[in-house]
């Protein structure tokens, strides 16, 4: 079960006795958490019958006990156990969840991890319980998240600044959420949200950035690379070479691939790639550039180069420097 539809029962009055909520992708788990923790008793409830514990700090004992007692002027009782993944003897709580109190709402995030699906505990879980496993997005589906949380503001956003939006942050959803509300607030009463936007309220310069340097590398337009490498030298943490040559990688890999999906079209493509159709002009444009040994040559330098990036085979040569190496031999 997703986190949305475990809170769209929450919010229908309908409530499973325990909730294990475990896996890689935090934003959903502490997306459950919070709507337990304030959302699912009434303010004048929760002094009562709200309990939270830490794993680190927690007995299994007493957590048992907590989950053993009724609620006081309340329909029920919530008790949450975060960090989960730090608690000691965690299959003791087995017992509890094999007979748990229909009154009591017991929520788990176990962050990270998840339960052995052939243990005990992971069949006690999937009968009398919820189970959510998360795992970390794809980066081809972050731009698709990241619109639809714009759309849930009332707000709109163009394909470029979604781009500089997603390519800035990196797979993070916390941040790419509080982002979008930053700029909800600061939007003011304009509905759409655009390059100069993510520019002044972000700090992401809409002209010298990594998409900016794809798409040079992608024309083969030398001066506007070499431009774009001397803005990063002189901004450092604009864009470390360490997320650069991954963004070029990603790029020209797809690229490669059009080479072996020749005849079919754009549409089934970009959705073979994951990439957004909007985009795929870009990929089949640097295909007819470079073609097929070109595209090979630029993956093995990147390759090269992301060695020589860790000190590999190379004596220190600075980041500024490589990269602009690397743009000259990729468009030679």
């Amino acid at each position: 079960m997703s986190a949305e539809k475990i809170i769209g029962e929450w919010k229908k009055g309908t409530f499973k006795p325990v909730y294990w909520l475990e896996g890689e992708e935090p934003f959903f788990i502490d997306q459950v958490m919070h709507y337990a923790e304030h959302k699912i008793l009434a303010e004048s409830e929760a002094g009562f019958n709200l309990t939270i514990f830490y794993g680190k700090d927690a007995a299994w004992t007493d957590v048992v006990n907590a989950c053993r007692r009724y609620p006081m002027f309340s329909e029920r009782q919530v008790v949450l156990l975060k960090e989960a993944q730090q608690m000691r003897d965690i299959d003791k709580l087995e017992g509890y969840i094999e007979n748990p109190l229909p009154s009591t709402v017991f929520v788990v995030s176990y962050k990270d991890k998840k339960v052995d699906g052939r243990s005990k505990l992971s069949k006690l879980l999937k009968q009398k319980g919820e189970m959510l496993t998360t795992k970390k997005m794809y980066d081809s589906q972050l731009p698709e998240w990241a619109n639809q949380m714009v759309l849930h503001h009332g707000l709109g956003i163009t394909q470029k600044a979604l781009l500089l939006l997603v390519d800035h942050i990196g797979n993070d959803l916390s941040r790419i959420q509080n982002e979008i509300e930053k700029l909800a607030v600061n939007l003011g009463p304009r509905k759409n949200i655009t390059e100069d936007d993510i520019e002044n309220y972000i700090g992401v310069s809409k002209e010298f950035n990594v998409f900016e340097l794809q798409d040079a590398a992608a024309k083969k337009d030398m001066a506007k690379a070499i431009r774009i490498i001397g803005y990063f030298e002189a901004n450092p943490k604009a864009a470390p070479i360490q997320l650069v040559l991954p963004a070029l990688y990603n790029f020209f890999s797809k690229v490669f691939m059009l080479f072996s999906m020749q005849g079919q079209d754009e549409k089934t493509i970009a959705s073979a790639l994951g990439v957004n159709p909007y985009f795929m002009k870009d990929y089949l444009a640097a295909a007819k550039r470079y073609d097929y040994r070109g595209v090979e040559n630029i993956l093995l330098l990147l390759h090269q180069y992301n060695l020589r990036s860790i000190g590999i085979h190379d004596s220190g040569t600075s980041d500024a420097s490589l990269m602009k190496e690397l743009i000259v031999k990729m468009m030679a």
